[in-house]
């Protein structure tokens, strides 16, 4: 796979050097040269493959030329060994649960993957990497436990203070050993800012500096994957019409993973970029005018995002807000119209979502395209956020002592902590 950056001025890079540096060396995000078209027959014998078999495919129709098929399987087999199942809510609205990994939310698949994936290389170079991640919420368990002990790998965890849950903070804060978390006293965008700004310190370069947020690419790669998968489970439910899919967004690198599976294929009738409070996008949708803004607070909190770095990729993909219009529709929603949400599934369908899921199923209720199967991402455990009963490999973490170093929000209160 040969990569560009979006900003378009540095050298077309490796997956190697991609996936390890993480941005370029222009500040740009990296995007394939080219979005390879997967077979007419692996759509038609589509539902009978299993979740692995599925990411295997896709992944080497993506890096198969980088990795050999018996790593990339090993790979595969190691990172995706958990489902996400499809579970109908009511009449042509289902839920695609993505909690079911060890951190209880979607950003598994990422971690997961993108820590094997750097493990690989590295092993091959025997070099040592740090690895950098801001973090709103849940990127920074599912990374802090997606690099748990890997060799070769160190991992700073940026989080802003008292702007995530407690059992998230707990997650991320508890794990020692080569995971260490910075909690910033500022909001996600200051951690993002932040970890930006140390790719491009050239006195940081000496810590071979990489990152874990969906900035970088090898985080989408598997997340096109359950969309693949979700595409099955509807196929073998006799569902054969293209879905909507609801995405909950934030940064924005789960629904670039959605169009990046379309682009590759995959039948979509219409991507839904369903927002919390932070309508920088809704707004760009609206107006064409995109205003990156602090973000504010809400209760689906991982969404808590007022420039989301993933814009750049979507602009690339598809080069214009009138080409976006044609499969992207987004509208923001308040924490009331959350509350409320919650309350009616629960109450109605007996099924309970976390703030997240309720974005993206008011969504798909605003869309109101009630012809067309629509498929909502629910992207963590609701034990996560609310009063529900707790499963016993989260609860374990409330117990845990919590460990973490408070920093300002500047690059230079980063650089003094790294250094």
């Amino acid at each position: 796979m040969i990569l560009y950056s979006t900003k378009h001025q540095s050298k077309p890079a490796s997956l190697e050097k991609a996936v390890l540096k993480g941005l370029a060396e222009d500040g740009g995000l990296y995007m394939p040269e080219k979005i390879p078209q997967l077979t007419a027959n692996f759509f038609e014998n589509i539902s009978k493959l299993s979740f692995q078999e599925i990411a295997f495919i896709v992944s080497k129709a993506l890096i198969g030329e980088d990795i050999g098929d018996n790593d990339l399987k090993k790979i595969i087999n190691q990172a995706i060994d958990f489902d996400a199942p499809l579970v109908k809510l009511e009449d042509k609205i289902y839920s695609l649960e993505l909690f079911h990994g060890p951190t209880l939310a979607f950003k598994d698949f990422g971690a997961r993957f993108m820590s094997r994936l750097m493990g690989h290389f590295l092993k091959e170079k025997n070099q040592q990497t740090l690895i950098l991640a801001a973090t709103s919420g849940d990127t920074g368990s599912a990374v802090a436990h997606g690099f748990f002990q890997v060799p070769n790998i160190k991992v700073a965890i940026l989080y802003p203070s008292g702007k995530v849950s407690h059992l998230q903070e707990q997650q991320m804060t508890t794990m020692g050993g080569n995971i260490t978390a910075f909690e910033v006293n500022g909001s996600f965008d200051d951690c993002q800012a932040m970890v930006k700004a140390a790719f491009m310190d050239q006195t940081l370069h000496k810590l071979n500096l990489s990152s874990a947020n969906s900035i970088n690419i090898s985080r989408l790669i598997p997340q096109t994957f359950y969309y693949f998968y979700a595409y099955a489970q509807l196929q073998k439910q006799g569902v054969r019409k293209a879905p909507i899919f609801s995405v909950p967004s934030g940064n924005f690198g789960n629904l670039t993973a959605g169009v990046i599976a379309h682009k590759m294929g995959l039948p979509v009738s219409k991507f839904i970029a369903a927002t919390n409070a932070n309508d920088t996008f809704p707004i760009f949708m609206r107006t064409g005018n995109y205003q990156p803004k602090p973000s504010v607070k809400t209760i689906a909190n991982a969404m808590d995002v007022g420039a989301p770095s993933n814009f750049a990729r979507l602009l690339d993909i598809f080069g214009s807000k009138e080409e976006m219009e044609k499969m992207i529709w987004s509208q923001s929603f308040s924490d009331q119209e959350i509350t409320a949400c919650i309350k009616k599934v629960r109450s109605e369908d007996g099924y309970t979502l976390d703030p997240h899921g309720a974005v993206a199923y008011l969504g798909i209720k605003a869309y109101n395209q009630d012809d067309t199967a629509s498929i909502l991402l629910e992207t963590a455990h609701p034990a996560k956020f609310l009063d529900v009963e707790i499963p016993e490999r989260l609860a374990k973490y409330a117990k845990l002592e919590k460990k973490s170093i408070k920093i300002g929000n500047s690059i230079q209160d980063l650089k003094k902590a790294l250094i």
